[in-house]
């Protein structure tokens, strides 16, 4: 997810779209579904272009159990270099074209609600390495189709034994996890032999934590 880089933002699908919305180009969400054409020239451009999987995947965790409860913290981190706090009370518009306005508003305004002394969503440059030195997780664990062979099973149970687990889980269409992103991690593994939807990924890994945390008493 991404403001529309400045190398396009003179394209002719890029300024429609802006103009249609009254905002300027730089301004507006890339979004492939608009700016397919505009894309082509850019670095990593299968990466890039789909904040409706960053809906998605955000509605699945925000929603679960383990997040009502108070057992869930989420962060997303951007291809450009910016990391999004999301407070756990959130609850995010379940229109993409809302959304959408909503994270543009995040990255022009740095908060949302703007002005808030406790806003519902944060934005700051940094690193994603910066951000686990400052959230410390005691175990960090990537779920990626490039990874290990292993189980949700077997990956929650290490989950739950851990006092600060984390997990990263790739929310863009297609492609591996940077090689700097996988550096920083302590194990990498694929849960089923083909490459499955982010948001699927997100509910699943978040329902089989929750089963294990019952099942060990620790509701």
């Amino acid at each position: 997810m991404e403001l529309v880089p400045r190398a396009i933002i003179h394209h002719p699908s890029v300024r429609r779209d802006a103009k249609r919305r009254g905002k300027k180009p730089s301004e507006v969400l890339l979004d492939r579904s608009l700016h397919h054409a505009a894309m082509k020239a850019l670095p990593k451009a299968y990466k890039r272009g789909r904040p409706d999987i960053i809906h998605f995947c955000l509605l699945e965790a925000l929603g679960s159990p383990l997040n009502r409860e108070g057992g869930l913290r989420v962060w997303v981190h951007t291809i450009g270099g910016y990391a999004i706090e999301v407070d756990p009370k959130t609850r995010l518009p379940r229109d993409y074209n809302r959304f959408k306005g909503l994270m543009e508003q995040l990255f022009q305004r740095g908060a949302v609600p703007p002005g808030s002394s406790q806003p519902l969503l944060k934005i700051r440059r940094m690193e994603l390495r910066e951000l686990l030195e400052e959230i410390e997780p005691s175990y960090v664990v990537a779920l990626t189709s490039h990874g290990r062979e292993g189980t949700l099973q077997e990956i929650c149970g290490r989950l739950v034994e851990e006092e600060r687990p984390a997990a990263f889980i790739g929310a863009y269409p297609k492609g591996e996890l940077e090689g700097s992103t996988l550096s920083l991690v302590d194990d990498a593994v694929s849960i089923y032999p083909e490459v499955l939807d982010a948001w699927i990924v997100t509910s699943r890994l978040i329902y089989e934590f929750e089963k294990q945390i019952k099942e060990k008493g620790r509701v």
